[in-house]
């Protein structure tokens, strides 16, 4: 499900360089992308994580076109350093997240974790990467928030207000952005066949379909995309009654 884009911004994924962060793990979105982007025809990737050594293998079967670099989004300061060296991005993914479980009444250190992971580290990449994106011609800006931006899930209410923030972000990056003409795609999967959400009990699509939805929203130039059924009809619902949709949440905690 998605919604087309109401600018005019277009977006090639066909001969891209693309940066994607937080892609360290063999069943994720990122991982899922990073395929996607190849087997689309993307020129390079560059792959940020944590840590080298264990991504690295994730990814040899793509040689030179995929490219592992040492990164942790919550390093604020590091993320100039970063749009300096990959002068060429014209494609940057906001992949990276954590999902703690925190409560709104829960611990305060793992609320700022998941603020720093999936707020802030974003917005300090983009400030960081959108001149990069102005040179090469405008190109495009994914921001992967979650069906979870629009209500608040009980397994984790710090999760969701950090995805609602983002989703504010994303919005007012797409006004901020127009100018240089970047789209600004804003991804929002409900509960997706990954680690994170390997203790959540409902049906949950693959990174890999993910990955291939955010290619064809790119190259459709769409602003909006809702990648998996679950997390449509989740959000079709909140959309028809949204206290209703508080409701039969609240009854689920």
């Amino acid at each position: 499900m998605s919604h087309a884009a109401s600018s005019s911004s277009k977006f090639q994924v066909q001969g891209a360089v693309a940066l994607v962060t937080g892609a360290g793990r063999a069943k994720g979105i990122g991982r899922g992308t990073v395929d996607a982007l190849i087997a689309a025809g993307a020129r390079k990737v560059y792959v940020t994580v944590r840590d080298v050594k264990t991504a690295q293998p994730l990814y040899a079967a793509h040689g030179a076109k995929v490219v592992v670099l040492e990164h942790d989004v919550t390093q604020t300061g590091r993320a100039a350093e970063l749009a300096g060296k990959l002068a060429d991005v014209n494609l940057v993914v906001h992949n990276a997240g954590l999902f703690t479980g925190a409560s709104a009444l829960g611990d305060d250190a793992e609320q700022r974790r998941e603020f720093e992971v999936n707020v802030f580290g974003p917005l300090a990449l983009t400030r960081a990467f959108a001149p990069v994106l102005a040179r090469n011609g405008g190109g495009a800006l994914t921001l992967i928030n979650s069906v979870a931006s629009h209500f608040s899930f009980p397994l984790g209410a710090s999760y969701s207000a950090s995805k609602a923030a983002l989703h504010s972000f994303t919005q007012a990056l797409r006004r901020e952005l127009a100018g240089q003409g970047t789209l600004v795609l804003g991804v929002y999967p409900g509960p997706i066949d990954t680690d994170m959400a390997e203790k959540i009990p409902m049906e949950k699509a693959s990174p890999a379909d993910v990955g291939r939805s955010i290619v064809a929203a790119l190259n459709a130039g769409d602003e909006d995309l809702y990648p998996d059924a679950t997390g449509a009809q989740m959000y079709a619902a909140h959309r028809q009654d949204p206290k209703a949709m508080e409701k039969q949440l609240a009854s689920m905690g």
